[in-house]
């Protein structure tokens, strides 16, 4: 099971209700596809990073998405996004990869702490003159 996070900007100019259609247009074509959507998230109106288009504020949705390996339908959302002029930006990201080499990578050892020569800890006193 591959599981991907989904997110989406829309032009704030579009009304929510457009957004909550346009986002269940999106899931059932997920769905049609074979993959399941395990959670949805409607941040609604954000500031942008830079602006896109002039535009300083979209409206972000995030899908997590679950599908078999092979049964995805994300690829032809992904077009019907490109395609769509109210989308400013979209970004898939294929999470259980993240998840794998997390649990792979090897933690770091804290760092062990400093003792100075004369027993304190940190830089030298300064002496007074």
């Amino acid at each position: 099971m591959r599981t991907y996070e989904l997110m989406f900007v829309v032009d704030p100019r579009v009304s929510d209700e457009d957004v909550v259609t346009m986002t269940q247009d999106y899931k059932n074509m997920i769905t049609a596809g074979g993959s399941q959507i395990t959670s949805e998230e409607n941040w609604g109106r954000r500031k942008l990073a830079y602006p896109i288009e002039k535009l300083n504020e979209g409206k972000y949705v995030l899908l997590y998405v679950s599908s078999e390996i092979g049964k995805t339908a994300l690829p032809e959302v992904e077009h019907r996004m490109r395609q769509n002029d109210k989308i400013l930006r979209y970004l898939t990201v294929r999470t259980d990869e993240d998840l794998k080499r997390a649990a792979r990578r090897p933690r770091p050892a804290a760092p062990a702490t400093t003792v100075a020569p004369d027993g304190g800890e940190g830089a030298p006193e300064e002496e007074e003159v």
